[in-house]
């Protein structure tokens, strides 16, 4: 087990009152000119899961800092999950990110959290903070999933239940727990649309993709990998892989890449 497993998290306070619990692992404070990781989770996720944890032990064992932090509504932070929109969501991991990950960073996303790493990255590329992105990993990113994996792939039950009622409880085959989705989710959504559009990204770009992942498919992978321009972007199709890509083989792919990635951004620093 991690001994990270049972570190307290610190809490951030953010301007809608909610605390964010977050966790720093590896070298603190990051040491300068090493590029550190900063992990974004996904829907209905927490950042204790294998792949978090995986990336907390690197960066321990190779003197690299790692943040991570869970969404209000999930895990260890405070509010409700109901409440939560891609715009609350954004808004906590760009504090989390702002305040609490110093130096360079490589942002590894996973299902949702590729897509709120993507929206993180352009809000810094836009601020002129893109320096401080040492490139992005996105495991199975579900961008435009509001859209393109709910509203328009759920059908039409699932669009009555949620114009009508305000949301929508889908069964989960990773909780006993119903997946609670709500119009607010939905409607905010529309304001994040990145695929049509496309994203031109400044740094490397790793996208980690099972073949066999039945939430976001791989021709989703691909359509995301076309949306991004850049003179370093990859998709990595894996034989077999499922959503979660938590095998021991995958999370040796996962560190592996995170710590190729940084090491070039310790190069150009």
């Amino acid at each position: 087990m991690s001994c990270s497993a049972q570190k307290p998290p610190e809490r951030l306070e953010t301007n809608s009152g909610i605390a964010i619990a977050w966790l720093s692992d590896g070298a603190e404070p990051a040491p300068a000119g090493r590029c550190g990781t900063f992990w974004l989770g996904g829907f209905k996720s927490d950042m204790r899961g294998s792949k978090a944890e995986v990336l907390a032990d690197h960066a321990r064992a190779s003197d690299r800092s790692f943040v991570r932090f869970d969404y209000s509504g999930h895990g260890e932070s405070g509010g409700k999950f109901e409440d939560g929109t891609i715009s609350s969501w954004l808004d906590q991991a760009q504090a989390v990110f702002t305040q609490c990950a110093p130096g360079r960073r490589v942002l590894v996303g996973s299902s949702m959290g590729g897509w709120i790493a993507l929206l993180l990255a352009r809000r810094l590329i836009e601020a002129g903070y893109a320096a401080r992105l040492g490139g992005l990993i996105l495991i199975a990113p579900a961008a435009d999933m509001t859209k393109d994996l709910m509203w328009d792939k759920y059908g039409d039950e699932f669009r009555d239940e949620v114009m009508r009622l305000g949301k929508y409880e889908r069964p989960s085959e990773y909780s006993d727990e119903p997946y609670v989705i709500t119009r607010a989710l939905i409607e905010d959504g529309e304001q994040h649309l990145v695929l049509e559009n496309g994203l031109n990204m400044p740094c490397p770009v790793r996208i980690l993709q099972g073949e066999d992942d039945p939430d976001v498919p791989w021709k989703h992978a691909l359509k995301t990998y076309h949306a991004l321009s850049g003179d370093d972007v990859m998709l990595e199709l894996i034989k077999h892989g499922d959503h979660r890509l938590s095998s021991e083989r995958n999370l040796a792919l996962l560190t592996e890449t995170a710590e190729t990635l940084c090491a070039r951004a310790d190069q150009d620093a």
